[in-house]
């Protein structure tokens, strides 16, 4: 917890909460162990659809397809969204999922690795959602950068990992060193990149917020 959890509590008890069919499909999401964005961030979505109003969204990491239709729900204009997974055992959920919302002519769930799919995309998107295996992220911008319209949004999620980000490598546990190593050289990147003015915000999980010259 990157934010004391009595204010997050407290904050997430003013959500004014979601359409009946995203409530439950967070809930069974959370009684399988599925990983979905927090609730701050499901807020923080929500606002940014309604800033924004983005016609063309690009996701990276579909899970259950929480997130992807949670954008199409509240985004206020008729938009796409294109969401990549390679968890086969949640590929069918997902699918599910999104024909059980209606969305099947709205949203395009890709099968396979986001690294080779990125490659094979040419529209140009005015919204990218990052929330697959955090150690890729770095590797995933430069598709992420060539995709992204010029004004346009980029948010990745959940990069401060639980507080790890700040402490020493040699505190972190081995096994996820190599995250944490990664992690750092993507946030350095997005503050740097001439391309991009980034914010880093402690929300949910951390979250950095990108906009493309």
């Amino acid at each position: 917890m990157i934010v004391d959890e009595r204010m997050v509590t407290y904050i997430n008890s003013l959500d004014e909460g979601h359409t009946p069919f995203l409530e439950q499909l967070e809930k069974q999401a959370k009684q399988d162990f599925v990983p979905i964005v927090r609730r701050e961030m499901q807020s923080f979505l929500k606002f940014l659809m309604a800033s924004y109003r983005p016609e063309r969204i690009l996701e990276v990491g579909t899970a259950v397809g929480f997130s992807a239709l949670l954008m199409c729900e509240y985004n206020p204009v008729s938009c796409t969204l294109t969401t990549i997974e390679n968890y086969e055992k949640r590929i069918p959920i997902a699918r599910e999922n999104i024909k059980r919302a209606g969305r099947e002519e709205q949203i395009q769930l890709i099968e396979g690795d986001a690294a080779e799919v990125l490659k094979t995309l040419q529209e140009p998107f005015d919204f990218i959602f990052m929330d697959a295996a955090k150690g890729q992220y770095l590797n995933f911008l430069p598709e992420i950068l060539r995709l992204l319209n010029s004004g346009g949004i980029l948010v990745s999620d959940n990069i401060l990992q639980e507080g790890d980000i700040i402490e020493s490598h040699f505190v972190v546990e081995r096994r996820n060193r190599t995250i944490y190593k990664r992690m750092r050289e993507y946030l350095y990147e997005l503050k740097h990149n001439e391309e991009l003015v980034t914010s880093l915000l402690p929300l949910g999980d951390g979250v950095a917020l990108s906009v493309k010259r």
